[in-house]
């Protein structure tokens, strides 16, 4: 069994698994458009995490990991994901293309938040998005820290791989930081 991550699985994996492989999925585009109350944010006040969406450009690539399940590990880890997925998430199976060309495609499972699941949030501004995921914090830890996370992780892994709506968010997450850090400084001094 091969399981595709995209999200906080890129940065944050926690099974066990045999390999792990740098890669990228076709005809999706990532999307920070599922509400989180269970992991970066809490009920009524919703972080953003990582959904895929379907691209109008079928060759379109989303980067991320794919991770080799053992035999002997697939229906415990198969357990956790759908427990740990439990916000809106669902299974499908997609052919997965590995950096390393060499390597032939992977057929694998991911975990996607449709449109029709009860957190699904869909699009907004995209300061409205940064300022909902700057001051949103869950269980799993401030919701900001979730993208900045993702964005240094797929240029370890991808490196020169473009996600303008991930980096924009990044952008515009590290514009948020350096103001409010500049207040605090000013009154401070003040």
């Amino acid at each position: 069994m091969w399981i595709f991550g995209y999200g906080s699985l890129v940065w944050k994996v926690d099974f066990p698994y045999e390999e792990k492989v740098a890669g990228f999925i076709c005809g999706y585009s990532r999307r920070f458009w599922q509400g989180s109350e269970d992991h970066r944010g809490v009920p009524g006040k919703p972080g953003r995490v990582a959904t895929l969406v379907l691209s109008e450009n079928p060759r379109e690539k989303v980067w991320g990991v794919a991770y080799k399940i053992a035999d002997t590990h697939c229906m415990a880890v198969k357990d956790h994901l759908d427990y740990r997925e439990k916000g809106g998430y669902d299974r499908k199976e997609i052919l997965f293309y590995p950096r390393d060309t060499s390597r032939s495609p992977i057929k694998l499972t991911l975990y996607i938040g449709s449109e029709n699941n009860p957190y699904f949030l869909g699009p907004a501004p995209l300061e409205e998005m940064a300022f909902q995921i700057f001051h949103s914090v869950g269980p799993s830890g401030h919701n900001k820290e979730y993208i900045l996370n993702l964005a240094q992780a797929l240029r370890d892994i991808a490196p020169g791989a473009e996600d303008s709506h991930l980096f924009s968010l990044e952008r515009e997450l590290l514009r948020l930081e350096r103001e409010v850090n500049s207040n605090i400084s000013k009154s401070s001094t003040s």
